[in-house]
């Protein structure tokens, strides 16, 4: 049998299975009647052979993705798991995540450049027209002189660590509320996440051209950079998983938008949640070391930190790329 052929003749058993799992999945198992109750685990067994016959003929890969997401969904419900175990847990944050965001590494670069136009965009607005700050520069910088704080942090007057601990629980949930947004965007066709991602860049290119104004670069760079670099990375990949989503929408290779959307959104969500750590980190350190200002702590050591932070979270994010090159290393 030729592959249209199949694919035309068992076409109505895979929409019937999957309304089936539509319906279960919305009211559970529960919700449906003796009859089709029955024809889901017929038609799950059915399709199981289709999928089968489909990858020993090497067949369409969209087709084959098809198929094993009904099986996939189907099993999940005729056998549901246990919780998820703490290794379970671990597996993913050690090599599922670096995993998934491998796979989807375009998607990361076209974050990343989008919010680096942000900062190129805010800073050289700011050198060509100092008075855009009211556009440019966040609201609670815009009264905040740069030498007078820099002085200030200098005689002992900032933080205490009750504020630091404060501060670092803030600035938590906000930067998760902007990764969500950067996330949830993606079903504006990438467009909301691409603006999320442009304006932020924006706002934290034309804070830097403020301190630089003042001769406070260095300054400014070992206050931003010790956290920064695992934050804006956890809002990139953010940003890549609404990327991802839009890519559901705009370009379904062959599937229906519906079937599409279903499949990126699973690799979304995995991105999104890979992200958890990487702003804890970033919240600990923005809470504590970035607001431990010279004299107390140098702007050399600071950055020489946040260097040292940013080389151990990217040889966590690069290590499945890395162990396939030394596998295929092995290989050859």
């Amino acid at each position: 049998m030729e592959m249209a052929e199949f694919i035309e003749s068992r076409r109505p058993r895979w929409q019937k299975l999957e309304s089936l799992l539509d319906q279960s999945e919305r009211g559970g198992l529960r919700g449906l009647s003796l009859e089709d109750a029955r024809s889901l685990g017929r038609l799950y067994r059915a399709v199981s052979s289709d999928l089968l016959w489909v990858r020993a003929r090497s067949g369409s890969a969209d087709v084959s993705a098809y198929l094993n997401d009904l099986v996939g969904r189907a099993y999940a419900l005729t056998y549901p798991g246990q919780r998820p175990r703490w290794a379970d847990v671990w597996s993913f944050v050690s090599r599922g995540f670096p995993a998934v965001l491998h796979r989807e590494w375009r998607m990361y670069v076209a974050a990343v450049l989008l919010m680096l136009a942000g900062v190129g965009f805010g800073y050289v607005g700011m050198l060509v027209d100092p008075d855009a700050a009211q556009y440019l520069v966040p609201a609670d910088h815009r009264e905040l002189d740069p030498v007078a704080r820099a002085d200030r942090e200098a005689s002992g007057e900032g933080m205490t660590v009750q504020d630091q601990a404060q501060f670092s629980s803030f600035l938590f949930t906000h930067n998760i509320q902007v990764a969500f947004f950067c996330f949830a965007l993606g079903v504006t066709l990438g467009l909301g996440t691409a603006v999320m991602l442009f304006v932020n860049g924006l706002f934290l290119g034309a804070l830097a051209q403020v301190y630089a104004a003042k001769g406070l670069a260095g300054w400014f760079w070992a206050w931003i950079l010790p956290h920064g670099i695992p934050e804006l990375t956890a809002i990139c990949i953010a940003g890549a998983a609404g990327l991802v989503i839009a890519r559901g929408m705009v370009a379904p290779r062959g599937l229906s938008r519906r079937q599409a959307l279903r499949q990126e959104a699973i690799t979304a969500v995995k991105l999104l949640f890979g992200t958890l750590a990487l702003f804890v980190l970033a919240g600990c350190i923005e809470g504590s070391i970035s607001q431990i200002h010279p004299p107390r702590l140098s702007v050399a050591f600071k950055i020489s930190f946040a260097l040292v932070v940013g080389a151990g979270v990217y040889a966590y994010l690069l290590s499945d790329g890395l162990r396939g090159a030394k596998a295929e290393r092995a290989r050859s």
